[in-house]
């Protein structure tokens, strides 16, 4: 056994395996897998293993895709078979919805270059005689869907890291992982212990358990999950070929063949928790008795659609543990709260990512950044907040809806609230429909009559929303933003600090603001950020509140300097943004302080007092109108909201909630992190070339100046859809010229309600301003033309009134 490591993997699965493989890949060869019992032991084993491409996220559709593809050539490499069949996947549409879905994914596979299209009933009954299609609004082929052998894949994986050095252990639990001063690991078995730079927690059942061992929690919780294979079916034996998998996920079931017989398993509504407490160390290749009946629902719905399902015997029953987290997507990642500790952990698809994500965290670890923008994956995206409550709560929501057709936007009510601020109750009298935000609550809109709801379609609360964005243009509005992230940096090497992190040059003078990127580890745009000097030695950070946790693992690699402090204040502290053209008028009844602009220009801040609260002010607004934001303490919340809601009353304004932002930020052309701004792209693709001063050192410089003088693979543009009726794009459709030439894709998505246009902004490649382009909205093309500067205010003057 070896005693050091560039990488110690706990778990000898099937995730667990891939990343001992794609780390030799790209060129780690020292680095061990410990496995507590044999490989594949815990839910690898027992899989149903089916695999497909297609995904509502691109960069999740891209590594299934890549994983899919990798199968054939492993077994290549290894000489290990993987059991590969792929006799194609059908998938069906019984729904308005699922139809909208499968048409949106077909013209993404188009996009991509994959292999995704809809057939006729006549050819999906050739393609599967067995299936009953009546009822089907639409019929979609994956012709390279299909299933593989669990530990088939498993052993192939350890076969070519084995060739390229790597070391497993099989029966060799890991009893602790100790960090070190230097940021190192020493990782302690039975057998010996082995120092390590890096440890991959890819434990599988067992994640919490490893996690708990280097001093952290996972938001993970195990349920049972059951499938079942019938007898041999005479009508499956007499065939030449092999059927294609069945994805009627309307129905709540999925049915492929397995020999000369059908798998069918269900995500039921009747959800099983298992091992609340912790997963038995004890347990391997164990499953749960039988339930059947608990399925029983599912079962006559696949029946119903495969009538000769209802005269096969049922061969045997495999009812065993997955383990998930909050939002059905792995823990991926490097622990924000740790150094040098992987976490890949909660994966339900696991054949179809696996090679994806062994690809995606080996990357990761070599460069200190994956190719793809994986922040659906990231572990950063939940925090403590995400307790054990709120974690259960999910799961089964995610469980019980795994088929559902999640939409753009959507908002589900499971464990709710989790985290509230002081104006919560106020808000809900108000009306607020609220979202959820890392945790937060906070207004969507404020219209209680009308619900929320979620579609590809424009909803109920589409004319709600349309009043608030339309009262701020007109008069004012003010939207809470405390979920903003907020951070103080302060002490004698505040601005050297400041200035060693972000790309742009810190504020000289007190009371000045900037804007600023963060230069990712590839140059990419890993984080946009308003930067405020506020006294010779004090600055004030705010950036994207859902990359609290992410944007940490940034602030970690530049050291403080001596008598330096760094603070997070986003708990406490609170936010508003009073904007809109009468919010000077209102602003100014509650204060002292002159909020002309000789005294007060934009991109200023100073501290004022506002209806008796102390509040820092910026002149700056994301809705592209004059306005203000102010920060409070989180106590004098309540107050501070009091008096801005009477003082913008008196002007005919009122409170706005987040999706009317969303409308009124992309009428503006501005981005958002997480959206437009990722590590994905360079600066002089989104427009902030012109933050970045290359006459200081800043993180990641070296890197930014190798991609600098790049020309840009896309560039972020706004698209004015004319054909529009009754769905505006919301993210992730693809673009096309009309002679079918795909040239982008939407990142951002609404209706701009103050200018009357349906707008999309994305990333488009080799078009010009006023060129006509194709919008995929619903699958189905929708003829627009990109706009040479945005459709408001366009020269900023409302900004700066």
């Amino acid at each position: 056994m070896r005693t050091h490591a560039r990488a110690v993997v706990i778990g000898g699965g099937v995730i667990g395996c891939s990343i001992l493989y794609h780390l030799t890949k790209l060129g780690w060869t020292d680095v061990v897998l410990l496995e507590r019992d044999e490989l594949t032991s815990g839910s690898t084993w027992h899989a149903a293993a089916n695999i497909h491409g297609l995904h509502d996220s691109t960069n999740i559709s891209r590594i299934q895709h890549y994983t899919m593809q990798l199968y054939k050539d492993l077994e290549a490499e290894t000489g290990q078979g993987c059991g590969v069949f792929q006799p194609g996947s059908l998938y069906l549409a019984q729904t308005e919805a699922r139809e909208h879905q499968l048409r949106l994914q077909e013209a993404k596979a188009r996009y991509y270059g994959m292999n995704f299209h809809e057939v006729s009933r006549d050819e999906a009954e050739r393609l599967h005689p067995l299936v009953d299609f009546d009822g089907v609004r639409c019929i979609m082929f994956e012709p390279e869907g299909g299933n593989v052998d669990p530990s088939g894949v498993t052993n192939a994986y350890a076969m070519g890291a084995r060739a390229a050095g790597a070391e497993i252990l099989r029966f060799t639990p890991v009893t602790a992982t100790v960090q070190q001063p230097d940021g190192s690991w020493i990782v302690e078995t039975p057998k010996g212990e082995i120092r390590t730079d890096w440890v991959v927690n890819a434990a599988g059942l067992w994640g919490r358990e490893v996690a708990a061992l280097a001093g952290i929690e996972l938001p993970l919780q195990p349920t049972e999950h059951q499938y079942f294979v019938t007898e041999t079916m005479a009508q499956i034996a007499g065939l030449d070929r092999r059927l294609p998998s069945v994805a009627d996920r309307d129905g709540e079931y999925y049915l492929r063949q397995e020999g000369h017989g059908l798998l069918i398993g269900a995500y039921e509504r009747d959800v099983r928790f298992w091992a609340e407490e912790g997963t038995p160390l004890d347990f391997a290749h164990d499953l749960f008795p039988d339930d059947l009946d608990r399925i029983e629902d599912n079962m006559m719905r696949a029946i119903d659609r495969v009538p000769a399902v209802g005269e096969a015997g049922i061969k045997r029953v495999i009812n065993g543990p997955m383990i998930w987290s909050p939002d059905a997507n792995v823990l991926f990642g490097p622990h924000p709260d740790l150094r040098n500790y992987f976490c890949c952990n909660g994966i339900i698809p696991g054949f179809s990512q696996s090679g994806g994500m062994g690809l995606m965290a080996a990357d990761w670890i070599t460069t200190g950044e994956s190719r793809y923008d994986m922040f659906a994956w990231d572990v950063a995206r939940f925090g403590k907040w995400a307790d054990k409550a709120f974690t259960k709560a999910r799961v089964e929501d995610q469980y019980a809806h795994r088929f559902a057709v999640h939409f753009p936007g959507e908002e589900r009510a499971a464990g709710r609230p989790v985290r509230t601020r002081p104006v919560y109750e106020t808000q809900k009298a108000l009306g607020a429909v609220f979202g959820l935000n890392y945790g937060w609550e906070h207004p969507a809109y404020f219209d209680a009559g009308t619900p929320d709801s979620a579609g590809f379609t424009r909803q109920p609360w589409f004319d709600s929303v349309g009043k608030e964005a339309k009262m701020l243009r007109d008069s004012l509005g003010v939207i809470d933003i405390s979920n903003f992230a907020k951070y103080r940096v302060t002490g004698p090497g505040a601005e050297a600090w400041l200035n060693a992190v972000f790309a742009n040059t810190m504020p000289k003078s007190v009371g000045r603001s900037c804007l600023t990127p963060l230069i990712g580890v590839r140059g990419g745009v890993a984080g946009d950020f308003t930067v405020t000097r506020l006294a010779p030695d004090e600055f004030w950070v705010i950036g994207s509140g859902m990359a609290e946790r992410y944007h940490q693992r940034f602030w970690a690699m530049v050291p403080l300097p001596e008598g330096t402090t760094f603070e997070a204040l986003t708990e406490a502290y609170c936010g508003f943004n009073i904007a809109g053209p009468s919010s000077r008028k209102a602003l100014q009844t509650l204060t002292n302080t002159s909020l002309k602009t000789e005294a007060m220009p934009f991109m200023r801040a100073a501290w004022m007092d506002v209806a008796g609260v102390t509040c820092l002010a910026l002149r700056v607004s994301f809705t592209g109108d004059l306005g203000w934001e102010l920060h409070c303490a989180t106590e004098d919340q309540s107050r501070l909201y009091g008096a801005l809601l009477a003082a913008a009353a008196a002007e005919g304004g009122g409170p706005v909630g987040s999706r009317a932002l969303m409308s009124l930020r992309v009428e503006k052309g501005y981005g958002s992190w997480g959206r437009e701004y990722s590590p994905e792209y360079w600066p002089q693709e989104v427009g902030l070339e012109r933050l970045v001063k290359l006459e200081k050192d800043f993180l990641n410089k070296s890197v930014y100046l190798q991609i600098k003088d790049e020309v840009p693979r896309e560039e972020l543009m706004l698209v004015h859809v004319q054909d529009v009726e009754a769905a505006d794009a919301s993210g992730g459709e693809p673009i096309f010229l009309p002679d079918g030439s795909p040239v982008g894709r939407v990142t951002s998505g609404t209706y701009g309600y103050s200018v009357g246009m349906s707008l999309a902004l994305g990333y488009l490649s080799g078009v010009a301003p006023g060129q006509a382009v194709d919008v995929m909205i619903l699958g189905r093309p929708h003829r627009g033309v990109v706009l040479a500067e945005p459709p408001f205010d366009p020269r900023g003057e409302r900004l700066r009134l």
